[in-house]
């Protein structure tokens, strides 16, 4: 079976609510597919209004429902009517046999009885009907594309609005003017995308307790250009660090493979000779883990193709974000984390630790630049699939 592409809204609701996390978790565990790309929206007025109108023109839509949704994303997704601030919308595409079917079920539909948790409707939605049988609230928690036609032309839709409305959206609805607000970066890696999982939701859930907001979110496949500049700074430190480990093991090896008593001078000689090249080795291995490719000797050209690897980059704003994020994080060995923390839970060893976060303002600027956050390739994707 050929693979289709599908999307997933994420309504600003859902998303002040800090249901993200289990939104993502059970669209890529339930489906097993490959979620391929994600940007946030904050729509203006002309896309809330181009949009609603597909929705009300959507044949495929029952006309009562239909008008409902349209109605429901004039009101929820426009910016808002007294202070001009956007909305949140976060896009998730996904890629696979079947996808739009798949999306579909796992969503499930709006009916009066969402109510036993099995989609995702029945557990962030909310249908409320009156006593004569009048609708008298209605939260779709996430829209999607019921069918092809649909999944076309909502995504060409959105494609013509994602450089205008899409990016880091620093001025939605929920957060405030303060001037102290921080933007920091967080990489959900790639050992949370071996296999589909609720892993990556599960970790923004973690991360939703630090009453920050999603500003920004892309997935990303990280060049071995950008992993060399984005862990720059470690190189050095690691082939400094190292180098009193590589002496002593590599002294006492000598020792005992020689048969012989080397002066103490010999294993700083040692140490001076191969803890750099072993503080490269242990840099390359972390590049190899965040792209899939092995760095040191490739070509320029090769450097700057994108990776083998997926990671879900996601921008986090509020006060004293940075610190915020680092204490649910967790130190960098999870044997070190607190119970409760990201590392603890989903981290290995000091590389296998699940998600990295930005230590400083200034680094989180830095790391930003370097992986492009505010861009995305949303519009590659469905112009791979719709001319």
């Amino acid at each position: 079976m050929a693979n289709e592409l599908a999307f997933a809204l994420i309504n600003p609701y859902t998303i002040a609510k800090s249901r993200t996390g289990g939104v993502i978790g059970r669209f890529i565990s339930r489906t097993g597919l490959e979620m391929v790309d994600a940007r946030m929206f904050g729509p203006s007025a002309e896309l809330a209004q181009s949009y609603a109108e597909l929705l009300r023109q959507d044949p495929d839509i029952d006309p009562f429902v239909r008008n409902m949704l349209a109605d429901y994303v004039l009101r929820c997704y426009s910016p808002d009517p007294k202070t001009g601030r956007r909305r949140r919308v976060m896009m998730l595409l996904f890629e696979g046999p079947d996808a739009i079917q798949k999306i579909k079920d796992v969503a499930g539909p709006i009916t009066r009885n969402m109510e036993s948790g099995e989609t995702i409707r029945d557990t962030y939605g909310d249908f409320l009907v009156g006593d004569q049988g009048e609708i008298r609230y209605i939260e779709p928690a996430v829209f999607i594309g019921p069918t092809p036609k649909a999944v076309e032309n909502t995504l060409k839709l959105w494609a013509s609005f994602s450089d205008k409305d899409g990016g880091l959206v620093t001025d939605a609805l929920e957060l405030n003017d303060s001037a102290d607000l921080q933007k920091t970066l967080v990489i959900i890696k790639p050992d949370n995308f071996r296999f589909p999982s609720a892993r990556p939701g599960t970790i923004i859930d973690l991360f939703s307790r630090s009453g920050l907001r999603i500003v920004g979110a892309k997935v990303h496949r990280m060049t071995v250009a950008e992993a060399e500049e984005f862990y720059g700074p470690v190189r050095e430190v690691l082939r400094e660090k190292l180098k009193g480990k590589v002496a002593e093991r590599s002294w006492k090896l000598l020792t005992e493979e020689l048969k012989m008593e080397l002066p103490e001078t010999v294993k700083t000689q040692l140490g001076d000779l191969l803890g750099p090249l072993y503080g490269d080795n242990q840099f390359y291995q972390i590049v190899q883990f965040m792209t899939g490719c092995w760095g040191a000797g490739l070509l320029p050209e090769e450097k700057t193709k994108p990776g083998k690897e997926r990671c879900l980059i996601l921008i986090y704003a509020g006060l004293d974000a940075v610190n915020k994020i680092r204490n649910i994080l967790g130190p960098t060995d999870p044997s070190k984390a607190q119970p409760g923390s990201v590392r603890r839970e989903f981290g290995q060893d000091i590389m296998v630790n699940a998600a990295h976060a930005s230590d400083s303002p200034e680094n989180a600027v830095r790391e930003m630049r370097i992986v492009k956050a505010d861009q995305s390739r949303l519009k590659e994707w469905i112009a791979k699939y719709y001319s």
